[in-house]
């Protein structure tokens, strides 16, 4: 405020620039790029202040009412008729009935705006839906996989809780595997990922939601290990198994975003549940013995054809191949003795001749658990079966634990050792002089 006129922060800038420049100690230029304007302008606004003085950085329309306002009886209208007759009526009906009854048109947003403005709640306000653009589906079968996982009581009241793991692909909504675990767990991915494979071959990319058994939630801490080996992301067991596959690994960032499978999961509920209810089901082992033949006829009724007929699916992996990639993976150490250690047990690593392999102290072993509950390993890039290491006895150490425990007395020096004679010290010449034969005892023993 300078006298008795108010000026905006952006006012009082430009006063403050445009003074500058009359003093002289800012040229037109440096005005100009200090204020955003054209030279043209400050000069304009330069000679204004000279003649009106600050008053004429003040917005003309400044203090007047727009043409387009609502006047105050009408605000005054809409309030009282809020708070009496219209009391709990949305914004939409409260319009309709001031036009009705008072000949007042005003529209339900202006409504709303009055409301809110007088602190008057609206008992049907909403949020308005957000916007969203559609993403057409992908032109070919096998660009991408919608991943995840429902919990429902697919068998009613027969039967546990269950969850139905599934990966559906986005060109066709073909359904290309199912497989029901008691909770949602990485075994459950892991076996759908690896019937995919098997009967599909490898898609381009998986389209995920932010699950832990996906995406690591430490992923921004990576060790110094893995910072020299190059990776930028702290990958999961299920990550790391497609990018060993060379899958793209896509998240999701809302269950909108990954609708196909979403709107899967309803479709089932209504449909799986009434199969399995038919063919008397009401456990999970025989549940997942009859999803292949309920796959078949679920996609033979809702598959689409895609846009365009060329397979975007690479070629199938070998049985073998794919154990050493989908399965879990744990570094282990091995020892000076040629072992490893795992859940609580050693091991020893066998070749394909099954002989016992030399493994260079520390060096690292990947330990794979496959699917079926078998170990193996990798060392060297080399794939080695595992054997339980069971020490051999050694016989001396078995006489040296059966011979009977001798205890060792302590020694205890007789009454006559040195040590245990008092020692004196020589306060006056009449004394008699200390033992002199003090190291002869010692060493006499």
């Amino acid at each position: 405020m300078r006298g008795d006129i108010f000026l905006s922060l952006k006012e009082a800038r430009r006063l403050h620039v445009i003074e500058q420049t009359i003093a002289g100690k800012l040229t037109i230029a440096q005005a100009a790029q200090l204020l955003n304007l054209s030279e043209r302008q400050v000069k304009r606004l330069k000679k204004g202040v000279m003649v009106q003085g600050e008053a004429f950085l003040v917005h003309k329309n400044r203090g007047c009412t727009p043409k387009n306002a609502i006047p105050r009886e009408v605000r005054d209208m809409v309030v009282s008729c809020a708070l009496g007759k219209y009391k709990n009526a949305s914004g939409e009906q409260m319009a309709e009935l001031l036009a009705e009854d008072h000949g007042i048109e005003v529209s339900a947003r202006s409504v709303r705006r009055i409301l809110s403005a007088a602190g008057i709640p609206l008992k049907y306000a909403r949020k308005p839906a957000r916007r969203r653009r559609s993403r057409d589906r992908m032109p070919s079968f096998g660009m991408l996989m919608q991943c995840d996982a429902s919990p429902f009581a697919w068998f009613e009241e027969r039967g546990p809780q269950a969850v139905l793991h599934g990966v559906i692909d986005d060109a066709t909504s073909k359904v290309l595997a199912l497989y029901f675990r008691p909770t949602e767990d990485l075994f459950g991915y892991f076996t759908v990922l690896l019937h995919l494979l098997l009967n599909f071959g490898i898609p381009k990319a998986f389209y995920c939601d932010r699950h832990t058994i996906f995406f690591s939630p430490k992923k921004d801490k990576l060790s110094i290990e893995e910072e020299l080996a190059g990776k930028t992301v702290k990958l999961t067991q299920f990550g790391r198994a497609l990018s060993e596959l060379g899958i793209e690994h896509i998240p999701a960032r809302s269950p909108q975003a990954k609708g196909r499978v979403e709107r899967l999961w309803g479709t089932l509920q209504g449909r799986l549940t009434i199969e399995l209810r038919r063919a008397g089901i009401s456990d999970i082992d025989a549940a997942n013995r009859f999803l292949p033949g309920f796959i078949a006829k679920f996609n033979a009724r809702f598959e689409k054809e895609p846009a365009s007929q060329e397979s975007a699916f690479g070629p199938r992996p070998a049985k073998e191949t794919l154990d050493r990639i989908v399965c879990l993976k744990e570094t282990r150490k091995a020892s000076n003795g040629s072992t490893i250690p795992f859940g609580g047990k050693t091991y020893q690593l066998l070749g394909p001749s099954g002989a016992v392999l030399p493994l260079k102290p520390r060096s690292a072993v990947e330990v794979l658990t496959l699917l079926d509950g078998t170990l193996a390993a990798l060392y060297e890039e080399k794939y080695c079966r595992l054997k339980e290491f069971q020490p051999s006895a050694n016989k001396a150490s078995k006489l040296r634990t059966n011979a009977p425990h001798i205890v060792k007395k302590t020694y205890s020096p007789p009454a006559t050792h040195p040590w245990r004679r008092p020692i004196k010290t020589c306060k006056r010449s009449s004394d008699p002089a200390p033992y002199d034969g003090f190291w002869e005892d010692v060493y006499a023993g």
